[in-house]
């Protein structure tokens, strides 16, 4: 398993692109693996036939354990060979079902006995999971690829970080006249990029006992896709104007939507933002995306009555939080961090 990159100490075997006895080239492609940055396409570091795969597919393999022989296994250190890997795909050679170790695994996960389903041919996934629907209650998926490694983050997230929130109102009126055909998104990233460089203490990371003030300005942007919740990352966000924002915004959405984002591409982000959109609810806690200390969340915005001059007027309001790790940030920072926020959205002067 090579490095995949920083802070990246494992990844899931998602799909082989090869198969034992498959004569490879150097860099072609051997399987994909997924790790809770991006899903990787690894290459072959040299030509030869594939002798053995030794993690098999759903596997969570450590960086640095083997996944597969390309040429002779003769110059493997013995424990290294197949037969003495905990990960490796064999198959008992008394057995009389015909089944992948992947399809194996999914069986014994969902409680299906294998042997009624040998019949005379290969059983598959579909033939595991209709028996184990018509057993009754209920159906089993394993948490697996990008679901997998959300659990995993957002357990750590709220493991480890005690956060507290607090949320503001504010006026997207003007705003809403103003950015034409852009989405509300690329203005609040402006606006936040600016509010950290007053309030630099949002822009940290903790690190032991010493907490890290960043110079740059790097935001994720929460994004749902079908296979799940991913943060793509906009660079030196506070140099850029609103345009190149949305662009920006547009083309890493278009990446998560079609798997096709690069690592590096979801890595270094300093501070998130969470903009839930319309199905988003009123109003949510979104969970500080470790190892950052703050995350900013933008809520529905929707016509409401507001008093202005003593009067009710119809307003676009929304809901503007900021949820932050105690441990690093006081109270009356995040707020004045958010208030600054909602002065450049509302544009007023913060």
């Amino acid at each position: 398993m090579p490095d995949l990159g920083e802070g990246v100490a494992e990844g899931e075997i998602v799909r082989w692109l090869v198969a034992p006895g498959q004569e490879v080239a150097e860099d072609e492609l051997l399987c994909e693996i997924q790790t809770d940055k991006a899903t990787v396409e690894i290459p072959s570091p040299a030509a030869g036939v594939v002798s053995r795969i030794l993690a098999e597919e759903g596997s969570v393999v450590p960086v640095g354990d083997l996944l597969v022989v390309i040429g002779a296994e003769e110059a493997l250190p013995e424990e290294a060979l197949p037969g003495n890997a905990p990960s490796a795909v064999t198959e008992p050679a008394q057995s009389r079902v015909q089944a992948t170790p992947a399809v194996r695994r999914l069986a014994a996960e969902l409680g299906v006995d294998l042997t009624p389903l040998a019949g005379d041919g290969l059983v598959t996934e579909a033939t595991v999971r209709a028996a184990a629907a018509g057993a009754g209650g209920g159906r089993r998926e394993p948490l697996r690829g990008v679901r997998r490694a959300i659990a995993e983050h957002l357990s750590r997230s709220h493991r480890e970080v005690p956060a507290v929130t607090v949320v503001e109102e504010c006026d997207f009126t003007q705003l809403s006249v103003r950015r034409g055909e852009l989405s509300y998104l690329p203005f609040v990233l402006q606006a936040t990029a600016a509010a950290l460089g007053r309030h630099p203490a949002l822009n940290a990371r903790l690190e032991r006992d010493e907490i890290l003030y960043l110079d740059d300005v790097h935001l994720g942007v929460a994004m749902q896709t079908e296979a799940g919740l991913v943060v793509p990352v906009v660079r030196d966000a506070a140099a850029k104007p609103v345009e190149e924002l949305a662009a920006e915004v547009a083309d890493l959405g278009a990446a998560a939507a079609a798997g096709t984002l690069a690592p590096e591409q979801l890595r270094g982000s300093t501070f998130t933002v969470s903009s839930a959109g319309r199905l988003g609810g009123l109003f949510a806690t979104p969970l500080v995306n470790h190892p950052e200390v703050a995350i900013l969340g933008l809520h529905r915005i929707a016509p409401r009555p507001a008093v202005i001059d003593g009067a009710i007027v119809v307003r676009e309001i929304g809901l503007v939080s900021c949820t932050f790790d105690h441990r690093v940030v006081d109270g009356a920072v995040a707020s004045a961090f958010l208030l600054d926020v909602i002065a450049r959205l509302e544009d007023r002067e913060p």
